[in-house]
């Protein structure tokens, strides 16, 4: 006999037709093509860690190969006089716009019943927060976020309630619909319906970010659609404050990628950031968290998670848990060091 969820799946697939999806992305903005062979490969190779360097400010460090085009967006932003916050909201708004990424954003991949929910976070160095999860039909959760920051007394809002309070913003919440290649996708995972976090996947599932404006200032930012095929009604560490984002002047902040339930079971980036106040460099900062994660969630041939951390004299840490890990300071890409 069919299960529940079975017979969702089919609801969807039914409902799904392919002009709707297509003409629904088209109106949030997104194309349906994936990136061409040639597209990928431009980008530059990742040269070795630049962890302990001095970065002068204004500084903008992300995560994966996509941190590039975020710390362009961040530092223009920066440059035109913006602070840390306008940064990390402008970098992560330029990958939440990138749907053939099919990773952040209304582009993505969806969840196992055949909907892309969406989460984000955004945090000042005062201890301001704002954090949305599970949230659909929104093409830039990270301005929600900001939004739930600035004019709520609310840290975090999931769900209905979220695109509520975006409609009442201003906000166009756009019907859940998936673009053709993430349909396409969807359908062939539902063949087999076989669900195995991929070490480094997250390469293309989530951006996270840090900025040090001139002035001083430090914001960190996170966007993600989380993992693919995941239990409908899932979030990971992402909007998460303490777990995959924090940030707390005068010490300094620090993110987290991978495998979110590793490190909401240990609040990696508050670990990193309280090695800092005690003392520890970025860099050892890292370390310490990650060797955290490690023992706290067992054999790490089962996942990946990278962490940077960045403090106010401008010195970066990087470390990952796998090889693979992959992050941009400014205009650079680096590959982290790892424990394994």
């Amino acid at each position: 006999m069919p299960s529940k969820r079975d017979k969702r799946a089919e609801m969807t697939l039914t409902r799904r037709q392919t002009l709707g999806v297509v003409a629904a992305a088209a109106a949030a903005g997104c194309g349906t093509a994936p990136r061409s062979a040639s597209e990928k490969s431009s980008a530059p190779g990742p040269s070795p860690a630049a962890v302990g360097r001095l970065a002068r400010p204004p500084v903008a460090l992300a995560t994966w190969d996509h941190g590039l085009p975020a710390n362009a967006a961040a530092l223009a932003r920066l440059g035109a006089g913006g602070t840390a916050l306008d940064a990390v909201e402008a970098g992560c708004r330029a990958v939440e716009a990138d749907c053939p990424d099919m990773t952040v954003g209304l582009g993505s991949r969806p969840d196992r019943d055949g909907f892309v929910t969406l989460d984000a976070a955004i945090m000042a160095d005062d201890g301001r927060a704002g954090c949305v999860a599970f949230v659909q039909g929104v093409a830039h959760p990270i301005s929600l976020a900001r939004l739930v920051m600035e004019k709520t007394p609310h840290v975090l809002l999931v769900g209905r309630g979220a695109e509520e309070f975006a409609r009442a913003e201003g906000i166009i919440v756009h019907p859940p619909r998936l673009t053709a290649e993430a349909d396409r996708q969807w359908r062939e995972w539902l063949r087999e319906r076989r669900y195995e976090p991929v070490i480094n996947i997250e390469n293309h599932d989530t951006i996270s970010m840090l900025a040090l404006d001139a002035q001083g200032r430090m914001a960190a930012g996170s966007t993600t659609s989380g993992l693919a095929y995941k239990m409908h009604g899932r979030v990971g560490d992402s909007p998460i404050v303490g777990a995959g984002v924090f940030v707390d002047a005068p010490v300094g902040g620090a993110i987290c990628t991978g495998l979110g339930e590793t490190v909401l079971r240990t609040l990696g980036a508050h670990l990193a950031v309280e090695a800092m106040r005690a003392g520890a460099t970025p860099q050892e900062a890292c370390e310490h968290a990650i060797a955290r994660i490690v023992a706290k969630n067992g054999d790490p041939s089962r996942y990946q998670v990278g962490m940077l951390a960045l403090d106010y004299e401008g010195r970066v840490g990087a470390f990952a848990v796998q090889p693979g890990f992959t992050y941009a300071l400014g205009a650079e890409l680096a590959r982290a060091p790892s424990a394994r």
